[in-house]
């Protein structure tokens, strides 16, 4: 309710949401950053019929190459110094499960390959391994970035794009969308006065005027 019932704009976000849930499509999540993005995957997978397995996430951007290889794919012992157990990655614990990949748009053109082919084939080898190893993640990308600009300049690959961008939804940022805040500030309230033992305070019609007025930066 709080996160599609408050504004037109999110409801229309809930309609696409609530079609494609049930659907096994990827599906591409665009917005700014701080939008809500990773919310809005953690609904498609609590409303799809994969609710009772793992939703998984993972941020591009805060790994390097390697090991962002091994957390995506796994490794087998001995793959790389450092790897003394072999060990299973998200794209194997995902499975039959959903996983957010964050930050899609900050993937090495490497990875992105491989990537392709674990969309294409439903399989994949750990890093260092020679055993096929079959996964059913449903696989959710967001991004910040226009990946079509990043895809001109060669950055991103093209046929992983369209692998990507069978369903596709834009999340609008909350000046977009001011009607929220209100409710968005009651929220954040009440759920500070329970962590720290306090009684929520009255907001003041100014206070909320002076929230809702304000440009926000994506949804802070």
């Amino acid at each position: 309710e709080l996160l599609f019932g408050k504004s037109r704009l999110m409801r229309a976000v809930e309609d696409i949401v609530r079609r494609a849930a049930d659907t096994n499509t990827t599906i591409l999540l665009q917005g700014e950053s701080g939008t809500g993005k990773e919310m809005v995957a953690s609904a498609i997978h609590h409303i799809s019929d994969r609710r009772g397995k793992l939703f998984l996430k993972i941020n591009c951007a805060s790994l390097p190459g390697e090991l962002l290889e091994s957390e995506l794919f796994g490794h087998e012992k001995g793959a790389f110094t450092g790897a003394h157990r072999t060990k299973p990655g998200k794209f194997e614990l995902a499975s039959r499960g959903t996983f957010l990949l964050d930050e899609i748009g900050e993937m090495a053109l490497g990875l992105q390959a491989k990537l392709l082919h674990v969309l294409q084939d439903g399989a994949f080898f750990r890093v260092g391994g020679s055993e096929l190893i079959k996964t059913d993640a449903r696989v959710i990308a967001a991004t910040n970035r226009d990946l079509a600009s990043v895809m001109a300049t060669g950055a991103f690959r093209e046929d992983l794009y369209y692998r990507l961008n069978v369903v596709s939804i834009t999340i609008p940022p909350l000046r977009e969308r001011r009607e929220e805040i209100p409710f968005l500030v009651e929220h954040f309230v009440e759920k500070s006065c329970q962590q720290y033992n306090r009684a929520a305070p009255n907001i003041s019609p100014e206070t909320v005027r002076l929230l809702t007025e304000y440009n926000w930066p994506g949804n802070v």
